[in-house]
């Protein structure tokens, strides 16, 4: 899954999180960082299809037009740790979705 790009991100001045997927609007990640920097947002995270780890959130079909809102929350996200096949990772929950952004990052 190339160009399948997840950030977590924060709007200070809206104090509302979220989880936001591109898959195929962006070619590489920086920019799809970059494109939220552009509208007033903090990106507290940014991950790939091969450095993620999804545990209740599904991928999306490949999409050249849209950017995907997964989740959003009133808030900053929480960081919480969830365990996967008796490995503890660090994981990140906004509203009821968690996924870990980096599968190496033990706990």
């Amino acid at each position: 899954m190339t160009n399948y790009f997840r950030i977590t991100g924060y709007s200070p001045t809206d104090d509302f999180c979220f989880i936001m997927v591109c898959y195929g609007f962006f070619e590489q990640m920086w920019q799809f960082s970059s494109h939220l920097v552009k509208k007033g947002l903090k990106v507290l995270e940014v991950s790939d299809a091969e450095t993620f780890i999804d545990i209740n959130i599904k991928k999306t079909q490949e999409d050249k037009e849209h950017l995907i809102l997964r989740a959003n929350a009133k808030g900053k996200p929480e960081n919480i740790t969830q365990e996967v096949n008796g490995i503890k990772y660090k994981a990140i929950k906004v509203a009821s979705k968690i996924y870990i952004p980096d599968k190496l990052q033990i706990s």
